[in-house]
């Protein structure tokens, strides 16, 4: 496993749809994710640190784990198939570790509430992303590589998390 960092949302100009940018720690790596609308809020609420008067799903779901003596040690995204990526969220309960299935969004949400380590399995990393050609710009194989590169390309840190 790879530990990863959120490196920023950003909104795929051509379909509208959320992306969620993964960076390895080295930055070498980046791996973008399709999300929905509402898990870009969730994401993009814990990243900017906001908070509400209740809890919303995310927050209702860390609260339950800590509630029911669990505690959440990492998310983990797992494989990636036909195009749709599968995470597992680990969880600590007493002395025994637990695994439970989730989409890749909504994993990260909870790992940015629970400031626990976003990881991915190499295999992911190989089928999806590569090392970057030069500095600042990263690089990706397989199908529909261009356009997914200059998507990426046109993303400005100092936006990141505008949606």
């Amino acid at each position: 496993m790879v530990e990863m960092k959120v490196f920023g949302l950003a909104l795929d100009e051509d379909s509208q749809v959320p992306v969620l940018i993964l960076k390895d720690m080295a930055e070498e790596k980046v791996l973008p994710i399709w999300i929905g609308a509402m898990e870009a809020m969730a994401i993009s609420m814990a990243l900017n640190e906001m908070s509400l008067p209740r809890p919303m799903t995310h927050d209702l779901l860390l609260n339950m784990v800590k509630g029911l003596g669990g505690e959440i040690t990492a998310v983990e995204v797992v494989s990636l198939d036909e195009g749709t990526y599968f995470a597992e969220i680990e969880v600590l309960v007493g002395e025994e570790k637990r695994r439970i299935d989730a989409r890749p969004s909504d994993a990260v949400a909870l790992a940015l509430r629970a400031k626990a380590p976003i990881r991915v399995a190499e295999q992911v990393l190989t089928e999806a992303a590569s090392n970057r050609a030069e500095p600042g710009k990263p690089e990706l194989r397989g199908e529909d590589a261009n356009k997914w590169n200059e998507l990426l390309e046109r993303y400005d840190p100092d936006d990141k998390y505008k949606m």
